[in-house]
């Protein structure tokens, strides 16, 4: 992907994406600093009335999860975060109640090593109500066989590449051909490498070479990552086999998981691009998201 290059200070690209945040755990104010444009909210967060100096947002609202399990028990997760459904009926209405809250994206919980997941019923009702909304599903798969019974559900995306268990390639060839991984690499240990880190990118590795949409996303808000771009999260990214275009690509698609976020920024990054993968990841780094306001300044 390319971007316009604005009289050789640099280049300007749509607004980056950081597809998977948890804003009522950070300082949202300071995204646009790091690069970030857009975000996708993945849970948590209750819409109030977003200050200027926040990106532009796409949200989830509650967490969709069976009685007592993930992440309601976390300790990180407040009482109101997390809607319950033990049944169908359960589901539907709490898909409902998402989409009456302004959401426009579903997360389903799936998390067996945590505690109790939806049941097979009930995933199904509250997958087909979202669908029925024009809602994408996004799913957190935690567990043996949870990232297969979510693909098997119908969801659209995934909120973590599958860091559980190396998934089987025929399995990732199918899961390549209809569905969106967010990349969420350094979440598995921050810059130091761990087993779960060596299993997703893997993972990662083999769905992209059969295809597969990889959306840049952090899980921010989950231990300790930087407010803005990255670059240990690029560095993963690069190292499981995305070329620096698929990188970009990943950071600023036109509508993510279909959703029609709202464009106010650019992403503006200083100098030339790099070739030298080392030096492309710093050049990520310096990147500020831009108003058209702030822009012409520049201009």
């Amino acid at each position: 992907m390319t971007g316009h290059f604005l009289h050789g200070r640099g280049a300007i690209y749509r607004g980056f994406l950081d597809a998977h945040v948890h804003l009522a755990l950070i300082d949202p104010g300071q995204l646009v600093d790091g690069g970030i444009a857009r975000v996708i909210d993945l849970g948590g967060w209750a819409p109030a009335t977003p200050s200027r100096s926040m990106p532009d947002i796409a949200y989830a609202h509650q967490f969709l999860t069976a009685p007592g399990g993930y992440p309601s028990q976390s300790g990180w997760a407040e009482p109101d975060w997390c809607s319950e459904a033990a049944t169908a009926a359960d589901a539907a209405a709490a898909v409902d109640l998402q989409a009456a809250a302004g959401a426009s994206v579903l997360k389903v919980t799936l998390n067996s090593v945590a505690g109790p997941v939806l049941n097979t019923e009930a995933l199904a009702a509250a997958i087909g109500r979202a669908h029925e909304l024009g809602l994408p599903v996004v799913a957190h798969a935690e567990g043996a066989g949870q990232a297969d019974r979510a693909f098997a559900a119908g969801v659209d995306a995934f909120a973590h590449t599958p860091f559980s268990e190396h998934l089987a390639d025929d399995l990732l060839t199918a899961m390549a051909t209809s569905m969106t991984w967010i990349s969420t690499l350094d979440v598995h240990g921050w810059g130091t490498q761990t087993d779960a880190f060596d299993l997703a990118s893997d993972n990662l590795r083999r769905f992209h070479c059969n295809g597969g949409r990889v959306l840049y996303g952090t899980d921010l808000g989950n231990g300790p990552l930087p407010l803005g771009i990255n670059r240990r999260e690029i560095s993963a990214l690069l190292g499981a086999g995305l070329t620096t275009d698929d990188v970009l690509a990943a950071l600023c698609p036109r509508a993510p998981l279909g959703l029609a976020l709202a464009d106010t920024r650019v992403t503006f990054i200083p100098g030339e691009r790099p070739r030298d993968p080392d030096e492309f990841t710093e050049w990520l780094g310096s990147a500020r998201a831009l108003t058209p306001s702030e822009l012409e300044v520049l201009e």
